[in-house]
């Protein structure tokens, strides 16, 4: 966290809400080993919703962009929600990685 004085350095490199989240996507848009991606994505994405958060308490102070910290969250939302899908349907069929 960073004081409500402090420079927009600080306040910028503070800020990892989008960054968490933009990486949980970008193992999704970039990466064709899903069965891997969804082992990365989803602790990426959890980590993101936790300062996306965080980061929006502190926007009611003056200390974070609003705006930044709900496009964080909305980006790890996705990367979780994409996740956990993924998840379900390998469960749902356990033969596929197999075949790969």
């Amino acid at each position: 966290m960073t004081s409500v004085g402090a420079s927009d350095e600080t306040r910028v490199g503070a800020e990892l809400a989008v960054w968490f989240g933009g990486a949980s996507m970008a193992c999704w848009l970039c990466c064709p080993f899903w069965i891997l991606v969804c082992f990365i994505a989803l602790p990426l994405a959890l980590v993101g919703i936790v300062r996306a958060c965080v980061e929006y308490r502190a926007s009611k102070s003056g200390r974070a962009s609003r705006p930044r910290a709900v496009v964080g969250a909305v980006l790890s939302l996705l990367g979780a929600t994409a996740s956990i899908t993924y998840m379900i349907f390998l469960a749902n069929h356990p033969d596929l990685p197999v075949q790969g």
